[in-house]
């Protein structure tokens, strides 16, 4: 309470200048404390010392993202785990450095874990943005890929397609089928790049497929073989 019990509307012009001038400092000393503590590297980097190990302390590894999955209450193969990895742009699947790290979470403004569990949804609803949505799948082709090849080994490009398209494409399990019986054993980036694209623009029933378009050879095939599969199922359908 003020020491003085006059009130504000009886001040004098200098007592009134005064008193203004101590809230404002007041006011803008406290935010000032809230904007300092909003977000701290040093924080944030004791954090992820927490997962990595005295022989390699600025690399978090398999076993370090296991325990950090673990502490956030999120499956390693949960896509917030994909989009998260964008969001520091890690270069290798199941490893953050500490520049990737800080990077990602400083941009998310999290230092701790109960804040990164806050942000958890609104890091699922960024994939609700068509825009974004393609911006992560074209970084999941570089990031689950072996660094040694070029291309995609197509266990892993199925269970990354599997991870992004499964839910939103509904060609998808005819698409994954026609993977397993195909002769490919690896995707690489156009091939990726387009099955996005064809998700998105080709009607369920083909109508609207150019044979004579710019597709890889891969989705003709698709095509073609899903053409097949349906008139045959079509032809063992009895009449009534």
């Amino acid at each position: 309470m003020p020491r003085s019990k006059r009130k504000l509307t009886e001040m004098s012009s200098a007592d009134d200048d005064r008193y203004v001038s101590k809230r404002l400092r007041h006011t803008s000393g406290r935010r000032a404390r809230v904007e300092d503590t909003s977000f701290s590297p040093k924080r944030c980097l004791a954090w992820f010392r927490e997962y990595t190990t005295p022989v390699e302390p600025d690399t978090l590894g398999p076993e370090g993202m296991e325990k950090f999955c673990k502490c956030i209450g999120v499956e390693p193969e949960n896509v917030v785990m994909l989009v998260l990895a964008y969001k520091m742009q890690a270069r290798r699947m199941g490893f953050f450095t500490k520049d990737e790290w800080l990077k990602g979470l400083s941009d998310l403004q999290c230092d701790t874990i109960q804040k990164l569990q806050f942000k958890l949804d609104f890091m699922c609803s960024l994939l609700n943005d068509q825009n974004v949505f393609k911006a992560v799948f074209r970084y999941a082709y570089d990031f689950a890929r072996d660094k040694d090849q070029r291309s995609m080994d197509m266990e892993t490009a199925k269970a990354m397609l599997q991870l992004l398209l499964a839910k939103q494409w509904s060609l998808f399990k005819q698409f994954d089928e026609f993977l397993d019986q195909s002769k490919y054993k690896v995707i690489n980036k156009d091939q990726w790049c387009n099955i996005l694209e064809f998700s998105r623009t080709i009607f369920n029933d083909l109508s609207n497929y150019d044979v004579d378009g710019a597709w890889p050879v891969m989705l003709d095939e698709f095509v073609e073989w899903l053409k097949l599969a349906r008139s045959k199922s079509d032809v063992m359908t009895p009449l009534h």
